[in-house]
């Protein structure tokens, strides 16, 4: 058999295809439309759409949401980057945090109610490589488990079990996910096939719509590539319903020019306008690992990482004016992450190196707007190994948006998270028709004597059921974990912290309690 024959064979008789349409990189396709009839729709009982915002590189979570009330320690730490006070705009009439000067189309949705920042995003033990740790937030694993599944793709097989055999079904013509940007990553990995679409960049999603297709070289091999990509267009019925939903929008807001996030978030606001189903979307932005030449030299406000923050909060402001144009803004919440933070304390080369947590940005109508959080702790003298304790687990965000925002039920949410996690105050979800937790109980934990020699009482407030204590580095290590378990009654509790055989140093003491939680500082010293 010689190649060409092979590929017609093997195209032909494929049920999973993968291929590109005019460089439009699709993937865990089906097209059987004779095993329809015997699947069943899906059980979720909304039409809400989840928008994730990629920051590749490891955004600086200090110069982005800037901790006005610790100012003094933050411009010790940073004194070749820091972001003059006056610059900084200020979020609340306490005004004690505020947002790097170029991010103007967030502080407009933060007045607006549209937005809520999270305060030291992450996870214990930490890990500051790029690869390793974008696996984890993909996966949603531990840092010391390798999971090859992502949890949307986890959260789209329980909706979508038969995928891909039978699909595209009449009742589930449209792709379950879309990413824009890139290949299909981990996160939209399902137990056996990747669960999404994947348009490689802005530029092949028009040729789609257009009907502009890539030429090929004029070679034996271009003849076959051609016949791979009209075959493609003619058996993968997620790209013809693609294009409808894109040609049944003709008019947009603006959005900022030379803006590539700004782009990919263009045409997932005409996708969801134009009709198709799918419930997640993914899109990425990179050029955050700024070691450096972070800032200019001249005027801290500029350079390379206030040039991204631009980008990202534009491109956000223009996705959100859209969505309201095109009258489906109460259909969709987004919500940013990046692989990791950056370093309290800034480098010799104007940057900064990988850290640990950082502040995540939530957005939409139905999004309860605010502060989640305290401002991160910042010793007064900082060294270059100091890192932001983290206070929320990135995974209560994806719970907590899958619980209320998708309306997963909390039996289906055990296994897609792959343990329980703490549902925070994001949305406004009457929808799923969930209680909205409150958040605002203070003074919830303590320790005496701080500073201490040896071993410190930790007291703190319970209000019954599952209540964890962790111990952290200044690495952000978890180093001990003192108390998780349930407690059957609401209280005020102690647990000892002996640290006698630990190095003289900083810890921090992290409570989590059903949606509360809290970090303080401590002081082992001779």
């Amino acid at each position: 058999m010689n190649r060409s024959d092979f590929l017609k064979k093997s195209l032909i008789g494929s049920t999973l295809i993968p291929s590109f349409i005019n460089g439009f990189s699709v993937q865990a396709l089906g097209a059987d439309f004779a095993l329809a009839a015997a699947l069943n729709a899906p059980s979720i009982p909304t039409d809400n759409v989840l928008v994730i915002i990629q920051l590749n590189g490891g955004n600086d979570g200090l110069n982005t949401v800037i901790p006005l009330e610790q100012f003094s320690n933050y411009v010790n730490a940073r004194q070749n980057i820091f972001i003059p006070e006056d610059k900084v705009l200020a979020l609340n009439p306490d005004k004690k945090v505020g947002l790097h000067p170029s991010m103007s189309g967030l502080e407009t949705l933060y007045k607006e109610g549209q937005l809520k920042v999270i305060q030291a995003v992450g996870y214990p033990t930490p890990s500051f490589s790029h690869f390793r740790a974008t696996d984890i937030y993909m996966s949603a694993s531990d840092s010391n488990t390798n999971v090859n599944t992502g949890w949307a793709g986890r959260f789209l097989n329980s909706e979508y079990p038969n995928y891909p055999s039978g699909y595209p079904t009449i009742s589930n013509p449209d792709p379950l996910a879309i990413q824009i940007g890139s290949v299909s990553s981990l996160t939209l990995q399902g137990p056996s096939v990747n669960m999404g679409m994947s348009i490689s960049n802005p530029s092949t999603f028009y040729n789609l719509v257009n009907n502009i297709q890539e030429t090929a070289p004029a070679t034996t091999a271009g003849k076959e590539l051609t016949y791979i990509r009209d075959m493609a267009k003619q058996t993968q019925a997620y790209a013809t319903v693609v294009k409808n939903a894109a040609n049944a929008v003709t008019k947009q807001n603006t959005y900022p020019a030379n803006n590539s996030l700004a782009d990919q978030l263009k045409i997932v606001s005409r996708l969801i306008k134009g009709g198709l189903k799918t419930k997640v979307y993914m899109v990425s932005y990179g050029g955050f690992d700024n070691h450096a030449n972070q800032v200019n030299a001249t005027d801290k406000t500029t350079g390379t990482h206030a040039n991204l923050l631009k980008n990202v909060s534009d491109a956000i402001k223009a996705f959100q004016d859209d969505l309201r144009y095109l009258k489906i803004d109460e259909r969709v919440v987004g919500f940013t992450f990046s692989e990791f933070g950056r370093r309290i304390k800034s480098n010799g080369s104007t940057g900064t190196d990988h850290g640990a947590a950082a502040p995540c940005f939530v957005f939409g109508k139905n999004v309860i707007g605010g502060v989640l959080g305290n401002n991160p702790n910042i010793p007064s003298t900082a060294t270059s190994n100091d890192n932001i304790p983290f206070q929320y687990d990135f995974r209560s965000i994806y719970a907590t948006l899958l619980n209320r925002w998708l309306c997963v039920d909390e039996n289906s949410l055990q296994q897609i998270m792959l343990k329980d996690f703490q549902q925070l105050p994001l949305v406004n979800s009457g929808v799923c028709n969930k209680a909205i937790p409150n958040a605002e109980v203070k003074d919830l934990i303590s320790c005496y004597p701080n500073p201490f020699t040896t071993s410190t009482t930790i007291k703190f407030l319970s209000e019954g059921n599952h209540t964890l204590i962790q111990i952290l580095n200044t690495s952000g290590q978890l180093v001990k974990t003192l108390i998780d378990s349930n407690y059957n009654q609401g209280g005020v509790y102690t647990v000892n912290f002996n640290a006698e055989n630990l190095p003289n140093g900083i810890y921090y003491a992290r409570l989590q309690n059903l949606v509360q939680q809290a970090v303080i500082p401590m002081l082992k010293a001779r």
